[in-house]
């Protein structure tokens, strides 16, 4: 898989109908969305079973707020539980963020 790939799957799968707040102060790789845009984002991760390496979120200033990963969690990035806890524990903090996460893609979800 390269990251192409990668990406392509994010945009078309996962992005789809959301809207990237990043204007530009980052990798434009890198998605942020709104606590509601993200919340339909896990939602789609999870109907398609990929996973998420860990959620980045930042203040609507562009500072970085912190950072949750997988391994904390759970033993598979794919497991829903670790990242919709994470994300709620995010939003029980009362901070307007923007989120961003890192994926786990499986090869086959490419191939369709």
């Amino acid at each position: 898989m390269t990251d192409k790939q990668k990406e392509k799957f994010l945009t078309e799968n996962i992005y789809k109908g959301l809207t990237n707040l990043n204007t530009g102060w980052d990798a434009s790789s890198i998605y942020y969305f709104t606590k509601s845009d993200f919340k339909v984002l896990l939602s789609r991760v999870e109907n398609l079973g990929i996973g998420i390496y860990g959620i980045e979120p930042w203040d609507s200033d562009n500072h970085y707020f912190g950072v949750k990963l997988y391994d904390d969690y759970s033993s598979k990035p794919s497991d829903p539980s670790w990242y919709n806890k994470a994300f709620r524990e995010f939003v029980k903090t009362g901070e307007e963020l923007q989120y961003s996460a890192s994926y786990y893609v499986p090869e086959d979800l490419l191939k369709l």
